[in-house]
């Protein structure tokens, strides 16, 4: 419990205890020939990679000695080469007698170019890694084809009649995968000058610090790392955790290696970019990228493109367990809180919800295992009157392990802004630590590691139309995003900064369309303008709370500007931007709204012209698409939620009178109406198979949802057997 209380005085665990690591694993020095110490670095990757030549360079450029791991190792051992020791004893052998070799050896401070097969043998490999660093030179296929081709490489591990390359290249990708600590994503047609410079820069980047700041202060002093953002999720100060120094920006023949890649690997790769190794090792986060992503999905594609209409592409978001967007980050999202935490402390997760995000929160924390569970609980409230009647069937299901839903009577500004004032509050949040052990934390986009995970499927459903041979790689998309709390906005927003071809980002507003006036304005006002009930309740929001990031993003990082205007917001309920600061919003994004009447008609019309059904979100998408796109390139509406979780808005558009009472039997009748897309079996399966617990509720009052917080500690931490 001090300890706990300790951190909320300001002192951050995580932080110490990685800053701890980092040090043991850079140097004291910054400087070129200081990277490594004493460690190795270790080349790793197929044969035809380059790693001799690379790793040449490279300890030319460090001032340290290069080992072959062919010539220097295995040919003075055998008295003989590679391909002859090969031919004489078979593969298995070769691979034995390979392991036992390079288990001999021992060196210190060099730079080692392994056999594209020592990393098959895991005993080699184990030890072999305690001496240094290990790079996997990620080179693609059709480039080591065509290099093991003039070089007249005839015969390696595994290659027998008939077995193609590309198959061995496959297969030994798993082996690669699971030594490396820094991967090198090298492009088609890169020289191996370029990857040199690729391996240099990955090397410093290790041996480095990413740290983050707030959107209110940028105060160079303080290292705020991964970990910290993670467990914290809202800075001190009030505002939103960024990247120090952006996103990482890839060239164009990286993305293209993507393009044939699964969603998993395209999440594995990108996020490897984002997440430092020191927080999150590489083989630690494909371990949750795999989870996250795999038969808790019911597309093998994750989150699919399809052609809707015209040159206009739907992606489709709510594949996952909850039926909505919001799996794709909390997903994963939990798994990387869990791996974030201090050993000491157990954690609160505070989420208000306008709906998707309850459910998403509750699947995702539900999955962690038992040893996380005890030390996480997890607390939902929810206007009762603003979510659908699937979606609060979802809330107050009985879910096992320590997660709870509230219903609050007011709507999701209210929420959001109790919960915001609970962090803000330190004779709270230190009570809490110090009288049971736990602090605070929150799973709202507002949350880095929510975030985040979001970027991965805007890139992907690029790559997607990429694949599909819609557009080449370098040609402009649109994109249009269903928003409230501009979160999923954001994240594309994002991913254009990393390189993706977005020409706008095209935000659609319901009637609470508070964004769109503040796009098109420049004033972002909540005075006077109540929140209106509608039947896309996941974007009835009014105060947004990622603008904040986006507004820090289009102004260069002016911490001081971001804090003045939401100061303003807070106190005077609006603030307005410069005529200049307005310029750079509208050159990347665009803004409209929709009215009730127009999502019905969108939802009637697409499913009488296409056979298939979108819900009101995707159909808000839609209406402003049509209005604000020109067709002059792609558009890619964002599909946030399957249309089942707000059948009874579905049936009124499509014209349907006899509607069934019960929500089971809503969606039983909507997918046989439906062309597509199907059925959510998980929706179904938790209508069906779940009992609703007895349904807690409190009034709009702050009082009464802080007892709720106390409430569900005691509940969840005190009672534990």
């Amino acid at each position: 419990m001090l300890w706990c209380a300790f951190q909320r005085l300001g002192h951050s665990t995580p932080s110490r205890f990685h800053l701890i690591h980092r040090l043991c694993l850079s140097t004291s020095t910054p400087s070129r020939g200081s990277l490594l110490g004493d460690k190795n670095l270790l080349l790793m990757g197929p044969p035809g990679a380059g790693k001799t030549t690379v790793g040449r360079i490279v300890a030319h450029k460090l001032g340290i000695p290069s080992v072959d791991v062919d010539n220097d190792v295995l040919e003075p051992t055998w008295n003989m080469p590679v391909a002859a020791k090969l031919a004489s004893v078979g593969g298995r052998r070769f691979l034995e007698e390979e392991g036992e070799a390079l288990c001999n050896f021992s060196a210190s401070g060099c730079v080692i170019s392994l056999s594209g097969s020592n990393p098959m043998d895991t005993l080699a490999m184990q030890h072999i890694k305690q001496s240094g660093i290990v790079v996997y030179l990620d080179v693609d296929a059709e480039d080591i084809i065509q290099r093991l081709a003039r070089m007249k490489v005839n015969r390696i591990v595994g290659q027998e009649a008939g077995i193609p390359m590309k198959n061995i290249l496959r297969y030994r990708k798993q082996f690669y995968e699971k030594w490396f600590d820094i991967r090198v994503l090298c492009g088609r047609g890169e020289t191996v000058m370029e990857v040199a410079d690729k391996v240099f820069n990955a090397l410093e980047r290790y041996n480095d610090t990413e740290t983050f700041t707030s959107t209110r202060n940028n105060d160079v002093s303080k290292s705020i790392f991964f970990s910290d953002v993670v467990v914290d999720g809202l800075a001190k100060d009030g505002g939103l955790y960024v990247p120090r120094n952006g996103f990482p920006k890839l060239e164009a023949n990286e993305w293209i290696r993507l393009v044939d890649k699964t969603y998993q690997e395209r999440a594995f790769i990108l996020l490897e970019k984002c997440i430092h190794p020191s927080d999150v090792s590489a083989r630690d986060l494909k371990t949750m990228v795999m989870k996250a992503y795999g038969s808790n999905f019911s597309s093998e594609d994750v989150a699919p493109v399809r052609h809707l209409v015209d040159n206009q592409y739907v992606q489709e978001l709510f594949h996952g367990p909850t039926a909505s967007f919001k799996d794709l980050a909390l997903q994963l999202m939990p798994q990387l809180f869990s791996h974030c935490l201090p050993p000491m402390c157990n954690f609160l997760i505070l989420v208000a919800t306008s709906g998707d995000t309850g459910s998403a929160v509750l699947s995702g924390f539900s999955g962690l295992k038992d040893v996380d569970k005890h030390k996480t609980g997890v607390l939902v409230f929810f206007p009762g009157n603003g979510v659908s009647e699937i979606q609060k069937r979802q809330m107050t299901a009985a879910w096992e392990g320590n997660v709870r839903a509230v219903s609050v009577g007011a709507d999701f500004d209210f929420c959001q802004r109790s919960i915001k004032q609970m962090f803000g509050q330190a004779e709270l949040t230190g009570h809490l630590a110090v009288e049971y052990g736990t602090l605070l934390s929150t799973a709202n986009s507002i949350n880095w590691a929510r975030l985040l995970p979001q970027v991965v499927y805007h890139t992907s459903s690029y790559l997607d139309l990429c694949r599909g041979g819609v557009i080449n790689f370098g040609e402009p998309v649109d994109v249009c995003v269903p928003t409230g709390n501009f979160g999923n906005a954001m994240s594309a927003i994002y991913a254009k900064s990393m390189g993706i071809p977005i020409r706008k980002v095209i935000c659609a507003s319901n009637h609470n369309r508070v964004i769109t006036d503040f796009i098109t304005t420049g004033t972002y006002s909540l005075c006077e303008r109540p929140l209106l009930p509608s039947s896309s309740p996941a974007i009835d929001i009014l105060k947004s709370s990622n603008l904040e990031r986006f507004i820090y993003h289009v102004s260069d990082g002016d911490a001081d500007l971001v804090k003045d205007l939401f100061t303003s917001l807070d106190r005077q309920q609006h603030f307005s931007v410069s005529e200049q600061l307005l310029g750079k919003i509208q050159a990347e994004v665009l803004a409209g709204s929709c009215s009730e009447n127009e999502c019905s008609a969108a939802i009637r019309a697409v499913h009488e012209h296409t056979g298939y059904v979108m819900d009101t979100h995707t159909a808000v998408g839609k209406v402003v698409g049509d209005r604000l796109q020109d067709g002059s390139c792609p558009l890619i509406l964002c599909s946030t939620a399957h249309y089942g979780k707000f059948a009874p808005a579905v049936f009124e558009a499509l014209g349907i009178e006899s509607v069934p009472e019960e929500p089971a039997e809503q969606l039983k009748q909507l997918s046989r109406v439906a062309g597509e897309p199907g059925a959510h079996g998980e929706l179904m399966k938790c209508l069906e198979g779940r009992s609703e617990r007895g349904q807690k509720g409190c009034e709009a009052d702050y009082g009464e949802m802080v007892q709720e917080v106390e409430e569900m500690i005691q509940d969840s931490f005190l009672k534990m057997p």
